[in-house]
């Protein structure tokens, strides 16, 4: 792994789609969610994309953490939090509070599991420290492996958030990349390669068109928006 924004721009041929996916203004950010339902939204008109994630998007409270960089899970950690805090200031059950994450640009190889991490270098790339901040992370900081024997690390991986309610989307447009680098090291056809880097996602997160789709379709889920890397 080298420059994924100039293998990503390959992939998609244009540098003006990749102008579009800047990130939302900061004027968003912390923003109140609208109190209205998402019942009268558009329904998809193909099946490409899976949008059932916004029929569990239901809590009185609603928010969507983007995460534009890996940060070590911060966006993970700051959605977690938020649910406890919430709790813990207004009795706010699991229900209550929904989250969703959104991982896309650099944030999203934290949707990849360990393997790609370690066979692609994911640490040395990202400047990701392993826990004694020592070598390069050579497994997923959110991942099942990184928080092996430790109880208060382990409700801050992906796994434990989904498991709770949460929901995590990942950018489609990050994914090709990684498409794209796997049908070059295993000299696959774009399809095999699609194929297996979906094996390698961590079970539950969910793709969507790209990350900026994804974000603000929460907000339309009445999600309030905030940066969280």
């Amino acid at each position: 792994m080298t420059i994924p924004r100039r293998r990503f721009l390959s992939w998609l041929g244009t540098t003006s789609l990749l102008g579009a996916a800047g990130t939302p203004s900061k004027a968003h950010a912390f923003s109140r969610s609208r109190e209205r339902s998402d019942e009268d939204h558009a329904l998809p008109v193909a099946e490409t994309w899976d949008m059932s994630w916004t029929a569990r998007v239901t809590g009185k409270y609603k928010a969507v953490f983007d995460s534009p960089e890996a940060h070590s899970g911060a966006a993970l950690f700051r959605a977690v939090a938020w649910r406890e805090q919430y709790k813990e200031v207004y009795g706010a059950e699991g229900s209550d509070t929904s989250a969703v994450v959104v991982l896309r640009h650099m944030g999203f190889y934290l949707a990849l599991d360990d393997e790609y991490w370690t066979r692609f270098d994911v640490g040395k790339e990202l400047k990701e420290r392993d826990a004694k901040g020592k070598k390069w992370a050579t497994v997923n900081p959110v991942g099942a492996a990184a928080a092996a024997g430790s109880p208060q690390s382990a409700k801050y991986t992906i796994s434990s958030f989904l498991a709770t309610g949460g929901v995590v989307l990942a950018c489609g447009w990050s994914f090709g990349g990684a498409v794209a680098q796997i049908a070059k090291a295993d000299k696959l056809e774009r399809e095999a390669a699609r194929a297996r880097a979906k094996e390698m996602l961590i079970p539950g997160v969910i793709l969507q068109p790209n990350g900026i789709f994804a974000a603000l379709r929460a907000q339309e889920a009445g999600c309030a928006y905030v940066m969280a890397s």
